[in-house]
């Protein structure tokens, strides 16, 4: 498929939270001649949408957790290049983009310090059931139920790429236990500054931890890699961790362990299905909780992903600073 030059040079934009800086990158864009197309849907676009928009003279895209599968990719003529918004790209069918000739690009670092603290306040979350009080004292009571103190915990984390480092900094300052499980892992340094163990075994990480943490993007190989068997590995008392991904989680094995006893909570910052359906079984349960996917949406992080994803991809269209 041969790609061509178009006369007008727009850029689709479609991450919501972008319009909060828009101030600061639109400029970068504009003064390169660039036409800037916003997404006005107020949620994550469609295959179809971005296609209509995108499918002549869109030199580039912003990114956020759009779809962008191969389908798409074919039919943006004029696509040159894809910023993302953040750092996972498994919404981008990375394989047809450099078979077009689309230069990818992610924001590499811009939010993992907002992530690691998300990850960091949901497991004080669970640890006091602060949801659980908070409603009990709402609803005009004042009955208690006992909570568990981090330090001296072990904490197990899945992945431990900027994120995951992140984490584990603040995790040993709170006097946690780390250990890792992460096969691409090299930086024995930061293990022994921080005092860190890894193994190169999963299943004794699961068995082994007070909570468990994923830091790793979905592939076909860690799809549901939390599942029955790996769930039936964790301790009763042991409490599931993810703001990575949902699709690393089977969740109807998830329930059944929570709903069974298998394990004691679950805090959760993604979903398979984002927002979940409003019968989704799981939210029904007191030791599940759910947030909106707002680890990267603090001020910091969605400034610095808004300018460095707009640089990225200026660059990536051949203008340099």
């Amino acid at each position: 498929m041969e790609r061509t030059d178009s006369m007008e040079k727009k850029i689709l934009i479609t991450p919501k939270s972008f319009k909060n800086y828009k101030h600061k990158a639109y400029p970068l864009l504009e003064e390169k001649g660039y036409k800037i197309i916003e997404n006005n849907f107020g949620r994550t676009m469609t295959e179809k949408e971005i296609t209509d928009l995108a499918h002549e003279g869109v030199a580039g895209i912003i990114i956020g957790v759009d779809p962008l599968p191969g389908t798409v990719l074919e039919q943006l003529k004029d696509l040159k290049a894809i910023s993302k918004y953040g750092v996972g790209m498994d919404n981008i069918d990375l394989d047809r983009a450099a078979e077009l000739g689309i230069k990818v690009k992610n924001a590499v670092g811009t939010n993992s310090i907002s992530v690691a603290e998300l990850t960091i306040a949901l497991m004080f979350t669970m640890a006091r059931k602060i949801p659980l009080h908070t409603a009990e004292v709402k609803n005009g009571g004042w009955a208690r139920s006992i909570g568990f103190e981090l330090t001296g915990k072990k904490l197990g984390l899945i992945g431990c790429g900027q994120i995951g480092r992140e984490v584990a900094k603040r995790a040993c300052g709170l006097q946690m236990e780390v250990m890792i499980y992460d096969p691409w892992f090299k930086d024995d340094s930061f293990l022994t500054q921080y005092r860190i163990s890894r193994t190169d075994n999963i299943d004794q990480l699961l068995s082994e931890s007070d909570i468990i943490s994923l830091h790793l993007p979905a592939t076909p190989d860690t799809k549901k890699m939390i599942n029955s068997r790996t769930l039936g590995l964790m301790k009763a008392s042991a409490v599931l961790i993810n703001t990575s991904r949902g699709e690393l989680v089977d969740e109807d094995a998830l329930y059944e362990a929570l709903t069974a006893g298998k394990i004691a909570g679950a805090a959760q910052d993604v979903f398979s299905s984002e927002p979940p359906a409003e019968d989704e079984k799981l939210l029904k349960l007191d030791n599940f909780l759910l947030t909106p996917h707002l680890g990267a949406f603090t001020a910091e992080a969605v400034e610095k992903m808004a300018l460095v994803s707009t640089k990225n991809l200026l660059e990536m269209l051949g203008h340099k600073e």
